[in-house]
Parts: structure tokens; C-alpha cells; sequence
């Protein structure tokens, strides 16, 4: 849950019992708060921690800043936090550090939008968005903060991502460092709530289930209430017996949560989501910019790379730069990070991240101390487990090679002459599950997770290399380009990229709980509602069983497919409830009955000219 995540980098939520605070802390800072006006005359409640020793000693420090969604508690002059900054390295450095609730949350005046759609021609000061709250935010600070020599720095994880991102546009000309960290760039094109058209069901639930509208005048957050009561342990049974997304509405959030029945009111990628698409206002951004994302983030992992790609093609002004580790969801802010699930990365990826590369960012952009000598690239290659610096991404020398797959099972370089179809049978009544476990939280691990479980189904189509004879590294995006057909008029089709080890894999130490001999790790896994195969703004009916083809691109990869292991596509048409039930009829999903849903036969077609195959950026 996104709640979650930003509490690993903000001072703790007050209705937590957390431990004391670092005593460095209270020691050297002393605790201002502020109500900072906003071009429109909305005030937005601020927490400022100041190094004593720029009020005594005469030092100047430089502002870090992070604007949030979900509290900047604990409240009151006198409450210190956990830590300062994004991680504890900073704090004992010593910044400026001011925390805000963003417009509308807590303790700032105003209403609350969800990622705010930025207004690129103001007429005047009624006009306001996340930019322009960023931009007074700055000037108040700069000129009315003791201490600071007029630099500027934000940074923040998920929501408080994208306002890191929303400062960037139309930027203050003191902000000269901005680290977005596993943003949200655009919650329809694949990252919290919509994956390809795929409603993301099980997190954005449990999400809008205690992330709520602020209702009354500006105050703390109130003490929690009950956790939202399941019913039982199995989020997988909850949901199947939910029937329809309709039912949702109906029985549990009664139109009371208005950032839900925005999701249910708006399927396709319209107006609605267009105007919140963050990224498509970057142009030539002054600020350097460090973007932090994990290969493995259950919610945003596509937030990264889009924020780093396109701030990279609309030609910044300073260092534009992309970190991308083997973390889940805000893992390289929390941990070793030296393993997820049942997966072994090698060394503390986290630690590293966090002294070798954000540390000596905002140490260098902020206080002028280091060379400057930043790779353009850190990635983090999985499978041989190994940081790499590059001047792009992805790297040049790497390029498409075409998997096709083939009858009995394989998975081909070279395309069967003949073509064929493999089939099987969609029932909405005993969907895929995503994990082999029991929970009703999204397992922030699954991205890692043994595939086994799927391949055994008779609704998941399985495809698989021999044992590689040498190493097989990928970087960069996937190519999908599945031939299908229905019985039905919709349906879903769920493609998995998957790193079978062999038989003989030896056990880690300390053991996993499974054992890795076999072990069929998930690398890229993505689902794609067959309704917009033309469109994502339009959809269109499939006619039954007649062949059409689906072409996506999955997101990015940084992996080596070791000599000995296979290389595994698994196809099938549901992925629940990470995703949510197609009915395999055409229409408004959210407003399905639940006779509504029905069988339907699924073919994938293979060989010929225009058989499905996957398309992976080999590196040379």
C-alpha cells in the first residue's frame, strides 16, 4: 500500500508507537512550524527542522524539501522524528529539512485532487497546480528560512514522487537538485491502477479502503479506526466472491470514496487521466534530476523509467540520470536489499544505493562537495548480480532478437514453417492466482516469485528454451506480439517472462523456503485487456474466434539468463486478483452483472508468418 511505502522515508504517522527518536536529532535541530502561503491565498501547513548551528554559529545549510499525501506527523514543536531526510546519512550532515502537507491534506488548507492536473497556460492567480504550489512553496522558503544560501532540493517515493516530478515543470531557479522515486507518472498507463487496460484490484482496493478525503477543516490526522475487515486471510477468496467491481461500489464503498468510483467512472484512458499524465509536460527541466526505481516495484515500476526516458527526450538543461536496483515498491530507502523473496541479489544493494549514489547526488548539487562524475545509468543486472554504469539507456549495444513460440511447448529463435494453434479454456469462476500463498495484501515479492504453481494449470500456456549453452543478457524493454483469438467478445491475456533454473541449482545460504532447483523465477510479468489491442482510448469487440493480433511493450529489464537455464513464456488470461476478472464479454467492466461472466476458449497462435513471439534486447 502507498500509505506504507511513504512511511519508510517520512517521520512516522502519529497514531504509530514508534521507537525514540535518534537523540542527534533533538540535539542539533530545533523544530519550527509554518503556514506558507500560496499564490491563490491557501495556506499549506510546513515542518522545518533547523541545524542549531545556523542560528548560532552562523552556517548556511541548503533546503531539503518534501512535499506529501500522507502526514508529516509526528505534529507539534516539540515531537522530533525517526530520521531526517532519505536515509541518515543527511541528517548528520546537516540540512535544512521542511516537510508539507500538500494542498488539501491535513493540516494545509484546500481540497485534495489526486496527482493534480497541471494547468500549462495560467490565466492569473486562481490557476494553481502541484508546479505552482512547488514554485511558492520555494520562494517562501528561500526568503523567509534563516540559514540558506538559495538552493534548493525535493525528493520523494510514490505520491510524494510525483510531486518531486510536478516541481520539476515550470521549475523555482532555486531548486537546483530533484530525485522523483518510484513516481507516479501516469496512474492509467501502467502504474498504480491501470496495467494495459487491466484494472490493478487487489492493491488499489485495499489502497482506497484507508486512504480517504479529508473531510472538516485542516487538523492532524485523526487516530486510526479499525482496519478494513476482510473476512478471512485469503485476499483470493474475497475477491472471487465479490462477483463484479460493481458489487464493490454496492456493498463496501457506497460512492463515499470518490478516488475509487474515479477509477470505476473513468476505464479507458480519456480525459480524465490524460490531463493527470504527469510526464507529458517535461521541457528542457533545469534541475538535475536523479530518478529511483526498483525492478521489482509491485506498484510503480514504470514510473521510473518513463520519468527518466522522457525528461531525457524533451533535452534537459543539467544531469539527467536514472538509478534502477532490485528492489520492490521504496525498497532502496529501507534494508540491506540484498535479497527479495526467495531471490539473492549478492550484496547490500540498498546500502550501496544510499552512500554511493543518493547521498553524493544532493551532496554535490546541494553543497558543491564531490567530483560530479555521475553515470548517466546505474542498473542493477540481475542473474549475474552486478551494478553497471551506462551514458544511455538502454545501453547501445544491445539489439532485438525474436523468440517465437512454438508447438510443444518450445520457445524458438526460428519461426515453425507450419502454423498451429495452441488452446485453452478462460473461466472467470477459477482464475489464475498470481501467488501460490495466502494474503489479502498485494505480496510486495511476487514480481520475484516461483512460477511453478502457474505452469502446472491447465489454463496457462507454457513455453521454454533448451538450457542455454552460454550467458543470454537482456536490457531494456520487451516486445510482445501475440496472435490470438476468442470465443468471447473481450478477454485478457497475461504474458510472463520467466528465468527457469536448473534442476541442480545449489540451495543459498541461509535455504529459502522452496527449493531453487527448478525454480521458475517471475523476471517481467504483464497483463493486456484484448479490447484495446487498437486503442487504450477506444476499445474495440473482439469478433469470436477470429484471429487479431495484441502488441505491447512490456517495461524494462536488466537480466542474464545464466548458461544452463531456460528461458520461459507463460501466457494465460487472468492474473487475480492482481488484476480483476474480465467477464470475456464486451463491455463497461465495472458495471458487469455477475452472470456476466462467462467461459471462453482462448487460442494463441504459433508459426508462419505471423505467429506470436516476443522480441528481447539482446546485449552484445
Amino acid at each position: 500500500m502507498r500509505l506504507l511505502a511513504a512511511l519508510y522515508v517520512l517521520p512516522l504517522l502519529s497514531q504509530q508507537a514508534p521507537p525514540p527518536p535518534d537523540p542527534f536529532i533533538r540535539e542539533n535541530y530545533s523544530k519550527y512550524d509554518h503556514k506558507i502561503p500560496m499564490r491563490d491565498g491557501v495556506k499549506l501547513f510546513a515542518s522545518v527542522y533547523m541545524p542549531k548551528d545556523a542560528l548560532t554559529d552562523g552556517k548556511t545549510y541548503p533546503i531539503l524539501l518534501q512535499r506529501t499525501p500522507y502526514s508529516v506527523a509526528p505534529y507539534g514543536i516539540d515531537k522530533f522524528p525517526l530520521n531526517l531526510g532519505p536515509s541518515p546519512l543527511f541528517s548528520r550532515e546537516k540540512f535544512i529539512f521542511v516537510y508539507q502537507d500538500v494542498r488539501g491534506r491535513n493540516m494545509s488548507e484546500g481540497d485534495f485532487t489526486l496527482t493534480r492536473p497541471f494547468k500549462p497556460n495560467k490565466q492569473g492567480p486562481k490557476d494553481i497546480d502541484e508546479s505552482s504550489d512547488a514554485y511558492d512553496t520555494i520562494e517562501w522558503l528561500i526568503k523567509n528560512l534563516p540559514a540558506n544560501p538559495g538552493k534548493v532540493g525535493i525528493w520523494g517515493i510514490s505520491q510524494p514522487g510525483f510531486f518531486a516530478s510536478a516541481a520539476l515543470i515550470d521549475s523555482h531557479p532555486a531548486l537546483v537538485a530533484v530525485s522523483p522515486q518510484a513516481p507516479v507518472s501516469d496512474y492509467y498507463l501502467n502504474d498504480d491502477s491501470y496495467h494495459n487496460g487491466a484494472f490493478m484490484l487487489a492493491h488499489r482496493f485495499r489502497f482506497y479502503s484507508n486512504f480517504k478525503q479529508r473531510t472538516g477543516d485542516p487538523a492532524p490526522p485523526p487516530p486510526p479506526g479499525p482496519a478494513f475487515d476482510f473476512g478471512t486471510p485469503d485476499g483470493y477468496d474475497f475477491y472471487l466472491n465479490l462477483g463484479s467491481l460493481a458489487n464493490a461500489e454496492e456493498k463496501y464503498f457506497k460512492r463515499t470514496q470518490p478516488f475509487w468510483t474515479e477509477h470505476m467512472d473513468h476505464t479507458t484512458y480519456d480525459e480524465f487521466w490524460k490531463s493527470r499524465s504527469i510526464w507529458r509536460h517535461y521541457k528542457a527541466t533545469k534541475p538535475s534530476v536523479l530518478t529511483v526505481g526498483g525492478w521489482f516495484d509491485t506498484e510503480d515500476h514504470i514510473g521510473p523509467l518513463r520519468t527518466f526516458k522522457e525528461i531525457e527526450k524533451a533535452g534537459p538543461q543539467n544531469k539527467n540520470m536514472l538509478v534502477m536496483g532490485p528492489w520492490n515498491h521504496g525498497g532502496f530507502a529501507r534494508g540491506d536489499g540484498d535479497r527479495l523473496g526467495n531471490v539473492t541479489f549478492g550484496s547490500k544493494t540498498g546500502v550501496f544505493y544510499r552512500e554511493k549514489i543518493e547521498f553524493p547526488f544532493f551532496m554535490h548539487f546541494l553543497k558543491s562537495k564531490g567530483d560530479g562524475n555521475m553515470a548517466k545509468a546505474w542498473i542493477f543486472e540481475t542473474g549475474v548480480n552486478q551494478w553497471r554504469r551506462y551514458d544511455t539507456w538502454p545501453p547501445p549495444k544491445s539489439a532485438n532478437k525474436t523468440f517465437h513460440l512454438a508447438p510443444e511447448g518450445k520457445l524458438a529463435m526460428q519461426a515453425p514453417t507450419t502454423a498451429t494453434n495452441e488452446e485453452y479454456i478462460s473461466d472467470p469462476a477459477k482464475p489464475v492466482p498470481y501467488i501460490n500463498t495466502v494474503t489479502v495484501a498485494v505480496n510486495n515479492t511476487y514480481m520475484t516469485e516461483d512460477q511453478r504453481f502457474a505452469a502446472a494449470r491447465p489454463d496457462v500456456l507454457v513455453f521454454k528454451t533448451e538450457p542455454l549453452e552460454q550467458d543470454l543478457t537482456i536490457m531494456g524493454p520487451i516486445g510482445v506480439d501475440l496472435k490470438v483469438s476468442t470465443s468471447g467478445t473481450d478477454s485478457d491475456f497475461v504474458v510472463k517472462l520467466i528465468d527457469v533454473y536448473p534442476g541442480d541449482y545449489p540451495e543459498p545460504v541461509p535455504a529459502t523456503p522452496v527449493k531453487m532447483g527448478g525454480y521458475q523465477q517471475l523476471v517481467r510479468g504483464e497483463p493486456f485487456r484484448g479490447k484495446y489491442r487498437q486503442s487504450i482510448e477506444k476499445p474495440v469487440a473482439f469478433i469470436p474466434n477470429q484471429p487479431d493480433h495484441i502488441k505491447f511493450e512490456m517495461p524494462d529489464v536488466a537480466h542474464t539468463f545464466r548458461r544452463g537455464h531456460r528461458i520461459m513464456i507463460q501466457v494465460q488470461s487472468s492474473w487475480f486478483p492482481l488484476t480483476d476478472r474480465n467477464p470475456q464479454k464486451f463491455l463497461d467492466i465495472p458495471k458487469a452483472r455477475n452472470s456476466d461472466f462467462v467461459k471462453a476458449t482462448q487460442r494463441v497462435y504459433l508459426g508462419g508468418p505471423d505467429g506470436s513471439k516476443i522480441e528481447l534486447r539482446v546485449l552484445d
